[in-house]
């Protein structure tokens, strides 16, 4: 069932996505050769506790991190681990947490160091897929809109679109309905109102689309090792724009370095 929200659940919602956009600008600048994803995670968690708010992830049908880091061609549910950074990776960051009852849900994958422009390309590309998908969050307009004007930006740069995970409502629960995934066709599927909440999170990678799960059930893996990108937020279906719940000040204003 998807849930609309009142405008005063949307203003709890918005207060916890400026928390963790918050703590997210604060990882962000950790991200350095020789850290540990391990510390990041410490380092969010105390953030999000400090504000008020709970790690969603933490113990999460036994997910064992505040936040998912996955390197290089892992996709999503990396494993926090004590495993230093390397100049040249690149690191996804994906965080959900609890405020005052209600969820708010946001990811960005960061250089670590100097890397190769085709992985800045990567990086670059999918935060404008992201962008591409937000154009299409109206009032009116349908899930498949926003999959299939993040899928055309990704392939008319040659990048798999990852089929496997996708965006997803939410509210006071971390997953609500609708799914909404990063490929589609115009026209197709649930059609958007105002109050609606979802994230748009394109996972985009430099090769095949296709995945494997590692061992610890959790983390998703590209088949042919090859990099990818994540980026993500939480967004409200208005009557007009819509607004980007995790990113205050925010409206879609085009695409960002395209």
């Amino acid at each position: 069932m998807i849930y609309t929200k009142s405008s005063a659940e949307v203003d709890l919602m918005r207060k916890a996505g400026w928390l963790l956009h918050d703590v997210l600008e604060e990882l962000k600048a950790m991200i350095k050769p020789g850290i540990t994803t391990l510390e990041i995670d410490e380092r969010a968690e105390k953030l999000i506790r400090d504000g008020g708010a709970i790690p969603s992830s933490k113990g999460y049908e036994g997910f064992p991190g505040s936040i998912c880091a996955s390197v290089d061609s892992e996709v999503v549910h990396g494993f926090p681990t004590d495993k230093p950074l390397k100049e040249g990776q690149i690191v996804s960051i994906d965080c959900t947490l609890l405020l005052n009852g209600w969820q708010s849900d946001s990811a960005f994958t960061s250089p670590v160091g100097t890397c190769s422009k085709d992985a800045l390309r990567l990086i670059k590309v999918t935060e404008q897929c992201f962008w591409k998908g937000v154009s299409q969050a109206k009032a009116g307009n349908r899930i498949g809109d926003i999959g299939w004007a993040v899928q055309k930006h990704a392939e008319d740069h040659g990048y798999g679109v990852i089929r496997d995970f996708c965006g997803h409502g939410i509210g006071r629960e971390m997953h609500e309905d609708p799914s909404v995934p990063n490929y589609g066709k115009p026209g197709r599927g649930v059609r958007l109102q105002p109050g609606m909440t979802l994230t748009i999170e394109p996972m985009i990678a430099m090769g095949t689309w296709k995945i494997f799960i590692k061992d610890n059930d959790w983390t998703a893996v590209t088949r042919d090792n090859k990099p990818c990108a994540h980026y993500e937020h939480t967004l409200l279906i208005t009557e007009g724009e819509p607004e980007i719940l995790s990113l205050p000040g925010s409206g879609t204003g085009g695409i960002p370095n395209e």
